[in-house]
């Protein structure tokens, strides 16, 4: 398989560093930093099967292709990625409880 360019979104990046900075206020740093791990190991697990990851059911069109996985260890948030081309585009990192379809 040919390696993916990785790609963060601007809103993945503030995802993950907001919910770092609310679980390093809520309850320390050991938190946040096993949160920052999680999401790591989880970026890194698709990007070696990009197939992994459930393919979401979003109404919008704009949408199709989109996948899902989970953040090992904080199993109500969501990793949303898509990937074509060559590359692993990580859209968003939010909690599963959201209204998900408008935060894209």
């Amino acid at each position: 398989m040919e390696k993916l360019r990785l790609v963060l979104s601007d809103a993945a990046v503030s995802d993950i560093l907001e919910q770092a900075d609310w679980y390093a206020s809520q309850s320390g740093q050991t938190l946040a930093a096993r949160w920052e791990k999680a999401v790591t190991t989880a970026i890194l697990r698709i990007t070696k099967n990009p197939h992994a990851g459930a393919l979401c059911t979003f109404h919008s069109a704009e949408l199709r292709g989109v996948r899902r996985t989970t953040i090992r260890n904080f199993p109500k948030y969501l990793l949303f990625y898509r990937f074509e081309e060559g590359e692993l585009f990580i859209l968003r990192v939010v909690h599963g409880a959201r209204d998900l379809e408008t935060l894209f």
